[in-house]
């Protein structure tokens, strides 16, 4: 578990984006991914927005994909695991990195064939809570032809993502504008935020 976090923090350090190929288990992500086709089949999923409660807007323009948020209250065992795994990761990023980070949020995404997201940064203009995004991905056998990478804008180096299943990705989300490319299949991930309340 140990080494995951620090090939996170590793890569971060050396290049402002972390990548940790294995940072969830295979039974994990399989298990997730399971709960998020539940969610779907019962139409649970919500249209994504832009912006935060305070100001939050919708333009299937901008943004195509569909997103329902993880809770504890919702006493699911396999989020509940996620999150613990979560827990574990901010108690070692803070001990090894003095981030101060005190709290986190994360929601499914899906991405339909056809879906994407244009370029943004995942801060508020707001609310600067947000200080490192996450995003771990639930998709196996996924192939280059698939499309849906994660494409981050970095000056000189452009670097772009595969949504493999497993891979976790970790940057500053006040730092790197970023985009997800139109996917040609459908598309899973859990993304959120590392949060200073």
């Amino acid at each position: 578990m140990e080494k995951n976090f620090e090939d996170l923090i590793a890569s971060y350090i050396e290049n402002k984006v972390g990548i940790s190929e294995h940072f969830l288990t295979d039974e994990l992500a399989n298990n997730l991914k399971q709960n998020l086709y539940s969610l779907n089949d019962k139409n649970l999923l919500k249209e994504a927005g832009t912006g935060n409660s305070e100001a939050i807007a919708y333009d299937s323009a901008v943004r195509s994909d569909s997103i329902y948020w993880l809770d504890k209250k919702h006493n699911n065992a396999f989020e509940n695991e996620f999150f613990k795994h979560i827990e574990d990761f901010i108690r070692y990023l803070n001990q090894s990195c003095y981030t101060g980070i005190t709290g986190y949020e994360f929601h499914y995404s899906l991405y339909e064939k056809g879906d994407f997201y244009l370029k943004h940064l995942d801060q508020f203009q707001n609310n600067s809570s947000r200080k490192f995004s996450m995003i771990s991905y639930l998709n196996s056998d996924w192939q280059t032809i698939d499309g849906g990478e994660l494409l981050i804008h970095q000056e000189n180096n452009n670097q772009k993502i595969s949504p493999t299943q497993g891979k976790t990705v970790f940057f500053k989300s006040d730092e790197l504008v970023h985009e997800v490319l139109l996917t040609h299949n459908t598309r899973m991930s859990i993304t959120g935020w590392l949060k200073c309340d």
